[in-house]
């Protein structure tokens, strides 16, 4: 704990001295008095995946300890369609262990996101940070262990094109200024979601970068570390909030959007996963990738098409999801292949000392590597519901734990070559396909619904809703209607360009 505590960047943390996770009323009572705190926000995702705010001011020490007690009435019909309003009031309650200083107010402020609960009290079954709670819990019930994730935001920053030191048209990985030009940007993004409490592994620039309309498009990456699945929801959500923020006092535009144009890199969410037990990751045995992942890789395997109804939720999503261009089409997984559904990373499984092979004067010391190891999931995108499908992973995750042919699907949905090759279309043609479109991904909730609403974690009325809002883009056919069309598709662009 003293390492956590020691380098920490969030102030309430080194003010308190404590984890977030031990954080008390009476914690934050006492640092919003002692920072001179004169502002509170409550903030929650509606269903449009966006966090929305609810701003106090602190007319005394009572109302402070009321809001933070009893949290306060909010009308649930306009944050949520599937909510009637005439019977809409909701109770929204802080999570003490979510709060962060606001970065971008002009008065001090705190923030904290909120849990939603409903007029008996009881947690809204249908609020998606309660479908990842019960989700998890789920998991756990039914594995003995618990499902932590981390997830990879990618997003473009546009801005006027400088016209010099240009970067190679889709070449963008890992630039350095002044080729890449938001590298100061990114940093201090970073800075900012660590200082509100997100664990960052690292960021970068990333491939995608182009110039169009006198605009210059350049891609980057946050990736973050692994940590129970609820806060891992928490921090995606934070972050994204915090970039539009910061490149909104910028004057720079920033889109998580799936695709911005035809024949350019398109932006992902991919969502990296690792099963602990008693504090030890399970996802390998013997340097080599376990049962118990490869368990999961096949409830994964299983559920993948109608997972996308979680991880890629309106038409543009599709139009990443296309061969040749690092998004995967076919459902199948292998070891360090950008091509499958699910890759296992490289994973530190060598016996070598990299470090002193590196650095000869530094004495070889033993770090335990194996809980590097991850599995990830490359079909979701910026649209995604968070909450949602990191619910859904982890369903599909426990659904391989009662697979009796797990193992068996595994072994047979694994492939080791780049499938969209020529040489392997027929190894292609053989594996099952994602959807192409919001309406087939309907279909395919609407076949494994069964799953999700097992053990109560998804509400029938949540699959319904979620079915209903995929089937409403009517576009079965859109993919085929618009290839070759660029200003049909920039136009499709731009109406999904702030989603997520």
């Amino acid at each position: 704990m003293d390492q956590f505590l020691s380098m920490s960047c969030n102030p309430i943390v080194n003010k308190l001295q404590k984890a977030p996770s031990a954080f008390t009323r009476q914690d934050i009572i006492t640092y919003i008095q002692q920072e001179g705190i004169r502002h509170v926000n409550f903030m929650y995702p509606a269903g449009d995946g966006r966090l929305k705010t609810l701003n106090f001011v602190i007319n005394n020490a009572a109302y402070l300890e009321e809001i933070l007690c009893c949290g306060e009435r909010v009308d649930g019909s306009s944050l949520f369609p599937f909510i009637e309003a005439s019977s809409s009031d909701l109770y929204v309650v802080p999570r003490y262990r979510t709060a962060f200083v606001d970065p971008f107010a002009e008065l001090p402020t705190l923030s904290m996101l909120c849990s939603f609960f409903n007029k008996d009290g009881e947690p809204l079954e249908s609020s998606p940070e309660h479908t990842l709670h019960k989700a998890c819990k789920a998991f756990h019930d039914t594995t003995g262990m618990d499902f932590e994730a981390m997830g990879e935001l990618e997003y473009y920053v546009i801005a006027d094109d400088p016209g010099f030191y240009p970067a190679s048209d889709q070449r963008g990985y890992h630039e350095s200024a002044p080729y890449a030009k938001f590298n100061a940007f990114r940093q201090e993004c970073m800075l900012f979601i660590a200082q509100a409490g997100g664990q960052i592994k690292y960021g970068h620039s990333e491939v995608g970068n182009f110039t169009l309309q006198g605009k210059i498009y350049e891609q980057n990456e946050i990736e973050f570390l692994p940590v129970p699945a609820f806060e891992a929801a928490e921090q995606l959500l934070v972050a994204k909030w915090i970039i539009r923020n910061l490149a909104h006092s910028y004057d720079l535009d920033v889109t998580f959007a799936p695709k911005i144009t035809i024949g350019k890199a398109g932006s992902g969410m991919h969502v990296h996963m690792r099963i602990m037990k008693d504090g030890k990751n399970q996802m390998l045995q013997n340097g080599v990738i376990s049962d118990i992942a490869r368990r999961a890789i096949a409830g994964m395997m299983t559920l993948a098409p109608s997972l996308t109804a979680f991880g890629n939720t309106n038409p543009t999503s599709y139009f990443r999801l296309v061969p040749h261009q690092e998004a995967p089409t076919n459902v199948c997984w292998g070891d360090r292949n950008r091509s499958v559904l699910v890759r296992v990373p490289l994973g530190w499984n060598s016996s070598k000392n990299l470090s002193t092979i590196a650095n000869p004067a530094e004495a070889a010391t033993a770090y335990d590597t194996s809980q590097k190891q991850t599995v990830e999931m490359r079909s979701p995108d910026g649209s995604a519901d968070v909450y949602l499908l990191l619910a859904g992973l982890a369903v599909a995750c426990r659904h391989g734990f009662t697979m009796p042919n797990a193992l068996d699907l595994a072994s047979k949905t694994y492939v080791n070559v780049n499938i969209h090759r020529q040489e392997h279309e027929q190894l292609m043609n053989g594996l099952a396909k994602l959807p192409d479109s919001c309406a087939a991904s309907a279909d395919c909730l609407a076949s494994q619904r069964a799953f999700y609403e097992e053990q109560h974690v998804f509400s029938p009325a949540m699959i319904d809703g979620i079915i209903s809002r995929l089937q409403a883009f009517n576009d079965r056919t859109l993919r085929h209607d618009l290839h070759g069309d660029n200003e049909a598709m920039l136009r499709l662009v731009c109406t999904y360009f702030h989603c997520g």
